[in-house]
């Protein structure tokens, strides 16, 4: 399936018929794009698994379309409530991952204005609540990719600065270097009409909010996050993949980033990432970087009980023997500054 996660597939997906799969979210992690690191995280796999169900089941209660079934515990599908422990098995169902074809270094797109329902739209969609340090916005404005008005922003933005409203990005989804898009760009590639984009646009927000509130409550702020997108065989927009996790957000918890940004944060500070910024969009630039060094294990460790204090705090259950997630981000903060 990817870096990450493996798929598991039941029943394969037709062009007017959804499949049925199997996500197995695994302790693997990924930076940069890079694809699969070198260690694994104890309890990550579960941990995503869990809190994207948790919020699955969210969106379901407001009306929202998912591929969410159900959670897999010995062999059975189950909600999340109905769980005895921890799982890391989601059962989905499958829309066809159609791509487009690369040629001459550019993309061509036409087989999605070409298709009528049941792929998996080739976008990412971002919301940002805040810009914290590292957010890609503020190397897009200085590098004059993007203006504070395409943003919507009044003024120049500084580190860690709550926004008075999101902002709303795009980006590719299924090219080898994801690259951000304007929207007309991303409607034009997509084959979506102005309805369906705005339509997507309001999914988003209402995403947003539901996650903010929901991790709000224990006390995690959620500065940004992604959110992916299908149609089903009767062109009806479906949420997909994962949502609400630290992994496809990026959470604080006072004042400390409890995502994948503290993977980037050490990384940054190796000369392998110095290496991978100069060779990165390169062909086969992952070769040239090289092989990534390991992480120290007490970094491990933490990170580990990072991702199980988190999905305990949101989903409101111990599943995870594990302390407090304000013990938990002590320990990290003293490990990474």
């Amino acid at each position: 399936m990817g870096s990450v996660k493996d798929l598991m597939v039941l029943k394969e997906p037709k062009e007017k018929e959804l499949g049925r799969g199997r996500f197995v979210f695994s302790d693997r992690y990924s930076v940069f794009d890079y694809g699969r690191m070198p260690d694994e995280i104890e309890g990550k796999g579960s941990s995503l698994c869990m809190i994207s169900a948790f919020f699955f089941e969210k969106l379901e209660e407001m009306g929202i379309r998912t591929h969410y079934v159900g959670l897999v515990e010995n062999g059975r599908v189950k909600r999340l409530e109905e769980l005895e422990g921890p799982t890391n098995v989601m059962e989905i169902r499958l829309v066809r991952v159609l791509r487009p074809k690369k040629v001459n270094e550019h993309y061509d797109y036409s087989i999605f204005k070409r298709e009528r329902g049941n792929f998996l739209i080739p976008l990412e969609f971002i919301y940002r609540n805040a810009l914290p340090e590292g957010s890609s916005v503020f190397r897009r404005l200085e590098r004059g990719e993007v203006t504070l008005e395409q943003l919507g922003l009044r003024s120049y933005p500084k580190p860690n600065e709550r926004l008075e409203r999101p902002i709303l990005d795009v980006s590719t989804k299924l090219e080898d270097r994801d690259r951000y898009l304007s929207w007309d760009e991303a409607k034009e590639i997509a084959g979506l009409s102005e309805e369906e984009l705005e339509g997507i646009k309001e999914l988003v927000l209402k995403i947003d909010d539901t996650i903010t509130k929901e991790v709000g409550r224990v006390g995690i702020e959620n500065l940004d996050g992604k959110v992916e997108f299908a149609f089903d065989s009767d062109r009806e927009i479906m949420v997909v993949d994962a949502v609400g996790t630290p992994d496809e957000c990026r959470f604080s918890f006072e004042g400390v980033q409890i995502s994948k940004e503290v993977l980037r944060k050490w990384y940054r500070r190796t000369e392998w990432f110095e290496r991978l910024e100069r060779v990165k969009g390169k062909p086969n630039w992952r070769e040239l970087a090289g092989k990534p060094p390991k992480l120290p294990k007490e970094l491990l460790r933490v990170v580990s009980d990072m991702y199980k204090a988190c999905c305990n705090e949101i989903i409101g259950r111990k599943i995870f023997e594990v302390e407090r997630l304000r013990d938990v981000v002590k320990r990290l903060k003293e490990l990474i500054e």
